[in-house]
């Protein structure tokens, strides 16, 4: 099956009104920057997709990203670990606001929510943040005399990840640590899109260095030299 699209906005019409929407990314490292801004220019245009919950490590930096999705108007609430940032005045204005909702996660246990809704594992149970606010009204057990905390997996409906080289199949490899979140986030979302920096044809990357395999992944758009969100921060980008 060719999963190729031709354009972001082909392959983006898969996101509408309301969803969650997982976005790879550790920082800069690995987030789908021209992916991400594809979405803003059709929200701005069409005033859809929003009421969007966003599934991410961190809630922006500056002006691109993620925050440019949360200064259009796009996101209803995160759901991450760190919605502080070197510029994190997109998300603090709209959090103080009352108009953008944050649910806090622990970043170990982020990411195991999103490997257990890929896995198929309802709930599991952590130490991480017994005695936080993070815990209340959540189950607590006992496990050889230490207290852990009751975790639900964690799905959605969309990931948006970017690969450094992807087949026609759907079979992705990363670069680096651009790794991070992505290959959990493409088994725990229905449709996974990706933007891969170059696409080859079946039997184009070694089976050993497969890190995500194609039945994972929905839809492919090559974005050859993908821009890196710190340089468009020490550029200024708005």
């Amino acid at each position: 099956m060719n999963k190729i699209y031709p354009t972001l906005e082909n392959a983006l019409d898969a996101v509408d009104d309301g969803m969650s929407v997982m976005i790879g990314g550790f920082g800069g490292a690995g987030a789908p920057i021209e992916t991400i801004h594809a979405l803003v220019e059709r929200y701005k245009r069409t005033g859809s997709p929003g009421r969007l919950t966003v599934i991410n490590n961190n809630a922006g930096n500056g002006a691109v990203g993620i925050a440019a999705m949360i200064y259009a108007g796009m996101v209803a609430r995160m759901v991450c670990s760190f919605p502080r940032s070197s510029d994190p005045k997109a998300f603090t204005d709209k959090y103080l606001a009352g108009e953008i909702e944050l649910e806090l996660v622990p970043q170990g246990t982020l990411a195991e929510r999103i490997r257990a809704g890929g896995a198929g594992i309802p709930a599991f149970y952590t130490p991480s943040s017994f005695g936080t606010q993070i815990a209340e009204g959540k189950p607590v057990a006992e496990f050889e005399g230490r207290p852990y905390v009751q975790e639900r997996w964690l799905k959605a409906d969309v990931a948006l990840i970017k690969a450094d080289l992807a087949d026609r199949k759907g079979n992705l490899t990363y670069r680096k640590a651009a790794r991070n979140f992505s290959p959990l986030m493409a088994m725990a979302a229905k449709t996974t899109i990706v933007q891969a920096s170059r696409v080859v044809e079946p039997g184009g990357i070694d089976p050993e260095h497969v890190v995500t395999p194609g039945i994972f992944v929905d839809r492919i758009v090559e974005v050859a030299n993908p821009q890196q969100e710190e340089a468009l921060l020490r550029e200024g980008a708005k």
